[in-house]
């Protein structure tokens, strides 16, 4: 509950005002702010409506369809399973009675850090009841993480992401049992990860942050991030949660596989962000943003008024088809050949989209398309990997503050979300049939790595085991102070992604592509030899070059722009952003680049 001063300016209100100067005060010393001029609406004069066919219904296949009926194509997606793709959320099995929704479930819980900048931007045009938007309606600020580690000694710590989230939580940070919790977890880390380890870390980050892009490129993108912090040799805490649980928590990356460049350039955009000095990011050290949510389940908050959106537009969904294969003739696509509930049948179109996830795409790329564009030929060697999530419905409400919870040093790299408090919902009376009081979404991040109750991998437990699990874990990491934030007793029900299934064997009908150190060359760019075929997707080469609704978004945009570049459109570019970092660097990547170019290693590199 906000306190008003005076004359009913809310205290968060006033916080962000203040946030909003600071951040405009600060810009002035940045990257000057990039806003494209706006989208015609209408196609150039004496030139037909071009027929587009997008495959695919997720973030980059909507964002594609988005952008080109804005700027007078014709869109029509063809979606085999679920608009929205991995970032949907369902309904989940359950009772339900008194006119409630049924209980909300998710292929994982939806995070959107403070350096993205394209799927904000696509939010603040999709319109929604009442004349808002839904970035303004709905993308709402996290202003607490709940910090654990699954080791004795160690304490979970409530600690604010900003100014506001201090003030608007003082009771839990400043609470006397917190306060010893976090003296006595930082003291037991102290004395676990050696000083002189915990600024080598540091180092490490901040030669990535003045690395010329040449060297991140041709040297840092060819080492695992494991490898560049060189955790080999180092103590045991400082590969655990240094190397390896904050790079899980933060990026959804593996350490020992992901490249160091793609790691570090992400964590170096989260810690920017964070600074409130870059203006093109919304986040500031006062109002908070460097970790955001949406206030509701995301179909209800986001997709559905998404896809009601680009059909008043004019795109056409079809349901239940997919993309079955490519004609190639005379090195342009001809026609698509696609199949699903209603049997088999052709496409044809001007452009072709291939906006389906990797596991989708793979098998499409049949010789004719890779003879005629032999550079997608990489993407066959791009590797995916299983993160989902599960829901527990609990049958009181956390008393945790709204905050991320991050479980480091937990076997299956746990992260959650307790939901009822940061949507300001009462969930016994919108949800189910009264008995659930709260949500705790988690994700699992780590399938291949033995648990502590069965002793197998998420890969080969069952469903009920993989319930078990999880929740044994995060309760193991979550209850080690003096009071336990999680109880048996409270659990009331439970819901698994349904893309996992065991029959005839276990599988994952929505794996997401991992970044492998060495990979980008791998990756295909938005356009391809063949003049009127695209790809879309988070395994598309982007900025921010991460498995991310982000990055997804952003592919969406290149593939327009590619488009109205191949259809001379006269309509307006589609906005596409860097992650922006802070200028007072330029200096030492000029440095870092002439060293480079000589053969040299990183200034700091000796």
């Amino acid at each position: 509950m906000n306190t008003t001063i005076n004359s009913g300016v809310s205290r968060r209100s006033l916080l962000k005002g203040v946030g909003a100067a600071a951040t405009v005060t600060g810009a002035a010393m940045v990257i000057p702010s990039f806003v494209g001029p706006e989208a015609a609406g209408v196609p150039p004069a004496g030139r037909p409506r071009r027929e587009v066919a997008v495959f695919g219904g997720g973030m980059s296949g909507l964002t594609v369809a988005h952008e080109l009926i804005e700027r007078g194509f014709s869109v029509t997606v063809y979606e085999p399973a679920h608009l929205g793709g991995k970032a949907r959320s369902m309904d989940a099995p359950g009772p339900v009675s008194g006119g409630r929704q049924a209980l909300p479930g998710e292929h994982g819980f939806r995070f959107f850090p403070g350096c993205y900048q394209h799927v904000p931007d696509t939010m603040s045009r999709i319109p929604v009841a009442g004349g808002s938007n839904v970035r303004d309606a709905h993308l709402i600020n996290v202003e607490g993480a709940v910090i654990v580690f699954d080791e004795p000694g160690y304490a979970p710590v409530i600690a604010p992401q900003s100014i506001e989230g201090m003030i608007e939580h003082a009771g839990a940070v400043t609470d006397l049992e917190n306060l010893r919790s976090a003296l006595m977890t930082g003291l037991t880390l102290t004395g676990d990860i050696p000083p002189a380890e915990l600024a080598y870390f540091v180092g490490r980050e901040l030669i990535i942050a003045t690395s010329c892009e040449e060297r991140r490129i041709g040297q840092w993108e060819k080492q695992s991030w494991m490898e560049f912090v060189k955790a080999k040799g180092k103590s045991s805490s400082y590969q655990k949660y240094l190397v390896s649980a904050l790079t899980r928590a933060t990026v959804a990356a593996k350490p020992d596989m992901g490249s160091a460049r793609t790691i570090g350039q992400i964590g170096l955009a989260l810690a920017t962000s964070a600074t409130g000095l870059i203006g093109q990011y919304d986040a500031t050290l006062v109002s908070g943003g460097v970790d955001r949510i949406l206030n509701a389940p995301t179909n209800h908050a986001w997709i559905d008024p998404w896809v009601e959106y680009l059909k008043s537009r004019g795109v056409r969904f079809v349901m239940g088809q997919g993309a079955t294969g490519f004609d190639v003739t005379d090195g342009r696509i001809v026609g698509a050949r696609v199949g699903g509930d209603a049997g088999a049948s052709s496409v044809t179109a001007d452009w072709y989209v291939a906006a389906m996830p990797l596991d989708r795409l793979k098998p499409l790329l049949q010789q004719q398309i890779l003879s005629a564009a032999p550079e997608l030929e990489g993407i066959r060697s791009l590797q995916d990997d299983w993160m989902v999530g599960i829901q527990y419905y609990l049958s009181r409400r956390s008393d945790v503050p709204p905050s991320h919870i991050a479980a480091l040093g937990t076997p299956w790299a746990l992260t959650g979300l307790f939901q009822a408090s940061p949507w300001e919902v009462d969930f016994g009376r919108k949800y189910g049939d009264g008995t659930v009081h709260d949500c705790l979404s988690v994700d699992v991040s780590d399938w291949d790595t033995p648990g502590i109750l069965y002793r197998k991998t998420a890969k080969q437990c069952t469903k009920d085991e993989i319930a078990r699990e999880v929740w044994a874990q995060l309760s193991r990491a979550m209850n080690r102070g003096a009071t336990a934030i999680m109880r048996d007793s409270e659990l009331v029900s439970w819901h698994l992604d349904p893309g996992i299934t065991w029959s005839p064997t276990v599988s994952n009908a929505t794996p997401l592509m991992v970044n492998t150190a060495d990979s980008y060359r791998n990756r295909p760019t938005a356009d391809t030899a063949i003049g009127n075929f695209f790809i879309a997707g988070d395994h598309v080469r982007t900025n921010i070059d991460l498995a991310t609704m982000e990055g997804a978004n952003e592919s969406g945009r290149r593939v327009a722009n590619a488009i109205l570049a191949a259809a001379d459109s006269g309509a307006a570019s589609v906005p596409v952003h860097p992650l922006w970092e802070l200028p007072i660097l330029d200096p030492f990547k000029q440095v870092d680049r002439d060293r480079y170019r000589a053969g040299l290693p990183h200034f700091m590199d000796v």
